[in-house]
């Protein structure tokens, strides 16, 4: 017998092992009715045989300290080869209590089981298999065909709804060990097999609907991109049209000129061909009566024969010009037509105008058929007079002599029509310079004029601005005359104040001078107090004569007692008069003491 290869047995075991987590846990998701959490026991076995798949094969990396196997590296490279992973990613490195790798490996799968995208992400990572080869071995079970069936089974997982609590949940310390016993068979699996069916064909419906879901999702999306597509160009045909409209009224305006200018050389033509028959009716007649008139009417005749041909290479130059524009015209208006029938849906009222445009353009054309038709006429008439020009050279053939003449004369009167159309050359360049250098001028002159408008503008606003300030200036000068007056105003009052203070200090000093006199006599006072302390009064039975003059009290010489030294004077005698702050009266005073008297009453005097 042939020696299996291990890791072919290894990856087929993964794989039945794969089949049996998947197709358990959505059976029992089924029948449990409701989201998963995290404690779920089908679910964590899930993880467990997930997390045995992805270490398969797995290449050893040496660090720093010790050699390191973990399923982190590959996952996070998903990041990188599809964008909406980076959600994932980055949530995962910033959850606060992963610490190791492999924590952080079973986080990352438990939220991309929640968005229902495990299969997608996994998916993308098989196809790169030259960026996998970084991390796997070849014979590994990610690198081989049993990695694709186990993304393929993963879709099935898009009809569970779970709710897992990642954050709190202590990830780095979980031992993965599969548990066998889940998936041994038993009575009640082989009685459940309708159920079974029933689930598949729900399993199914579901699947139908989310992808028709994602379909549709696709669809609006590039609806929408159509649309802003079909809004931009929409856009874009309208300014289009904008320009052909005004290009068609600049056609139009110039189709205008031309048909008033070739009315102006019909008419010219017409007044130059009547003139021409008038000359020639006229040369006719001067020829029967003299062959000197036939001589002149020859050389006006041939003169007048230039010019019309002249004028007929100038209508022809015309016709070929409206030709060419009535082609570009044509040219125009086919362009416009497709881009309006490619458009038709958007543009439908745009077709009454370009309708407009085109009879317009048919009535041009049935103006140019009648300026044609009147070309056609002008061409009889020169054919007309090109046969008289033939009678009148047969005639002239017997003149040829004179018509050698004629013809040195004709060719002085053309050197001196070369003459004159190098002076007329000589003046329409001479015009056209000086109709350059008045255009020039006129330039300059309105540059010269919006400066001057620049410049009035801004001497308008220095002009408003100095008359602000005037106006406040003024303002400022009115309050300064005010402030004047208040000033002299405030200043005579300081004099009048001044005058008041001064006489009452001169006041002051008179009073302070007498203040002075009078603290010196109640000093004098106070000694004589003193030196008659201990002297008692007299009984006024006893004092009946004034100690000065010595006569006897009465009704006229009242009794005046000195209250300090007890003497008993009369009132001519106590003439000494002190004036006092308190009292508003002078006050008599003793004559030896200088002490206040007091008027006493005796038992004459009531």
């Amino acid at each position: 017998l042939a020696v299996k290869d291990p890791t072919a047995v290894e990856r087929a075991n993964l794989l039945n092992m794969a089949k049996l987590s998947i197709k358990g846990l959505i059976e029992s998701a089924l029948s449990f009715g409701r989201t998963l959490d995290s404690d779920y026991p089908p679910l964590q076995q899930f993880f467990v045989v997930m997390e045995h798949c992805l270490k398969h094969g797995l290449k050893v990396r040496k660090s720093f300290l010790s050699y390191n196997k973990t399923i982190w590296g590959p996952l996070e490279l998903v990041e990188k080869l599809y964008p909406e992973a980076e959600e994932i990613a980055a949530s995962v490195r910033d959850l606060p209590g992963l610490k190791t790798p492999l924590g952080r490996a079973r986080a990352w799968l438990r939220l991309a089981l929640m968005q229902k995208k495990m299969a997608d992400y996994l998916r993308c990572l098989i196809i790169q298999r030259d960026l996998l080869s970084e991390f796997y071995e070849y014979h590994a079970l990610m690198m081989e065909e049993e990695g694709a069936v186990i993304v393929g089974l993963l879709v099935g997982l898009n009809v569970i709804d779970a709710n897992l609590c990642v954050k709190g949940e202590d990830l780095d310390s979980q031992v993965g060990v599969i548990d066998f016993s889940v998936y041994l068979k038993s009575d009640d699996d082989i009685g459940g097999k309708e159920r079974n069916v029933q689930i598949a064909a729900i399993l199914d419906q579901k699947n139908y609907v989310e992808e028709l879901n994602r379909q549709l999702n696709s669809t609006v999306s590039s609806l929408h991109a159509r649309v802003d597509s079909l809004e931009k160009s929409n856009t874009k045909l309208i300014e289009e049209l904008a320009i052909a409209k005004n290009n068609i009224i600049k056609l139009q305006e110039e189709n205008h000129q031309l048909r008033s200018e070739n009315t102006l050389i019909l008419m010219k033509t017409q007044h130059h061909l009547e003139a021409t028959k008038v000359d020639v009716e006229a040369e006719l007649q001067t020829y029967k009566h003299s062959r000197q008139g036939l001589d002149e009417m020859y050389n006006d005749a041939r003169r007048q024969l230039r010019e019309e041909a002249q004028l007929r290479q100038d209508m022809e130059n015309e016709l070929v010009v409206q030709v060419s524009m009535k082609h570009e015209i044509e040219l125009a208006m086919k362009l416009l037509e497709k881009d309006i029938h490619e458009k038709q849906d958007t543009l439908i009222g745009l077709r009454q105008q370009l309708d407009e445009v085109k009879a317009i353009n048919v009535e041009m054309y049935q103006k140019l058929q009648v300026s044609e038709d009147a070309m056609k006429e002008k061409n009889e008439i020169i054919s007309r007079l090109e046969d008289k020009t033939n009678q009148i050279n047969a005639t002239m053939k017997q003149l040829e002599q004179r018509l050698q003449q004629a013809e040195k004369a004709q060719m002085e009167a053309e050197a001196e029509d070369e003459k004159l159309k190098q002076e007329y050359v000589n003046k329409s360049e001479s015009l056209q310079k000086e109709f350059s250098q008045k255009e020039k001028q006129l330039r300059q002159l309105e540059t010269d004029l919006k400066i001057e408008k620049e410049w009035r503008q801004t001497l308008e606003d220095d002009l408003q601005k100095e008359k602000e300030t005037v106006s406040h200036l003024r303002t400022e000068t009115q309050e300064i005359v005010n402030l004047k007056k208040e000033f002299l105003k405030l200043q005579e009052k300081n004099k009048q104040l001044k005058s008041i203070c001064e006489d009452q200090e001169a006041a002051l000093q008179e009073l302070a001078s007498k203040l002075s006199e009078s603290k010196l006599k109640i000093e004098d006072i106070k000694e004589a107090n003193k030196a008659l302390q201990g002297q008692v009064w007299l009984k006024d039975k006893e004092a009946t004569h004034c100690k000065l003059c010595e006569k006897e009290f009465s009704l006229s010489k009242r009794k005046h007692h000195c209250r300090n030294c007890g003497e008993i004077f009369c009132n001519a005698c106590s003439d000494n008069e002190l004036p006092l702050p308190s009292s508003p009266k002078p006050v008599r005073v003793c004559d030896s003491c200088h002490a206040i008297l007091i008027q006493r009453c005796s038992s004459t005097v009531p």
